[in-house]
């Protein structure tokens, strides 16, 4: 008889997709005024769409490319037709792609899920079953009624954080450290203390937290905007001696950059 615990994922809310495209702009490359007028409409035009969601633009510092579009929508559809938007304008089609990252907003319930597989175990059932999943779904609901849920997968602009940085991450899955044959109860207080730690800067940096298994090599993806960069540096610096990131994540290409209007970008 095998008595090792079922490793099982946590459930997981969603909400916005989200596209972050990075581009370089060619040497000598200059728009006209009527490619200027006629992108920066395009992009105030995606700013902020009818259908909900949001798209900003930045200049990158410090990086081989120079410019990250940001795009957030409710669908995937919509997210593809802010695609072909850009890929039409004449100025933005001379530009080149260096880097796309598709995922979409999530909020994981570690602690929830370990909770009720340690009740279902309890009462001689199995996550999964009838009465897990009946309880989930109720949770699920009140999870995502919670205002502080609801921001996390349908995440505001931040006015006063004018400064944006981005990086790609995922869990390892190696001998010895891999994140996947954990036990809930253990992710799951792994995850607490990181939350933790991220709670600290709270008022100072907002966080964006992707999922992208399924639509990307890396499995997440991490947005953070501040008032001051420097927030950028303390935060993940803090976060890296958790536990959760010190043994068990790869870190991708970070981008930082500040957050322009459409106008102040096509003139730049």
């Amino acid at each position: 008889m095998n008595d090792t615990p079922k490793i099982h994922p946590p459930e997981t809310l969603e909400g916005w997709y989200a596209l972050h495209q990075i581009v370089a702009h060619p040497a000598g490359l200059h728009p006209s005024e009527d490619e200027q007028r006629n992108t920066a409409a395009t992009l105030t035009r995606l700013a902020k769409p009818d259908g909900g969601g949001w798209s900003c633009v930045a200049r990158l510092i410090g990086s081989l490319s120079d410019t990250m579009f940001v795009h957030f929508r409710p669908t995937l559809d919509a997210i593809g037709e802010v695609q072909r938007a850009l890929e039409k304008d004449p100025y933005i089609q001379r530009l080149v792609p260096t880097y796309s990252f598709l995922s979409i907003t999530e909020a994981g319930l570690y602690h929830i899920t370990a909770e009720l597989a340690r009740d279902a175990a309890a009462r001689g059932g199995a996550v999964g079953d009838e009465e897990y999943r009946k309880t989930v779904g109720a949770r699920v609901q009140a999870e995502r009624a919670s205002p502080m849920v609801a921001r996390r997968l349908e995440p505001p602009l931040p006015a006063e954080m004018p400064y944006v940085c981005f990086y790609p991450m995922s869990k390892k899955r190696e001998a010895g450290q891999n994140w996947y044959t954990l036990s809930l109860d253990e992710r799951s207080r792994l995850m607490y203390e990181h939350a933790t730690t991220g709670r600290r800067y709270h008022g100072r940096v907002q966080q964006i937290i992707t999922g992208a298994i399924g639509f990307d090599a890396w499995e997440w993806g991490v947005t953070l905007f501040a008032k001051d960069p420097l927030d950028f540096k303390k935060l993940v610096s803090e976060m890296r001696f958790d536990e959760a990131s010190a043994r068990y994540v790869d870190f991708g290409e970070f981008s930082v950059g500040k957050v322009m209007t459409p106008a102040e970008w096509v003139r730049s």
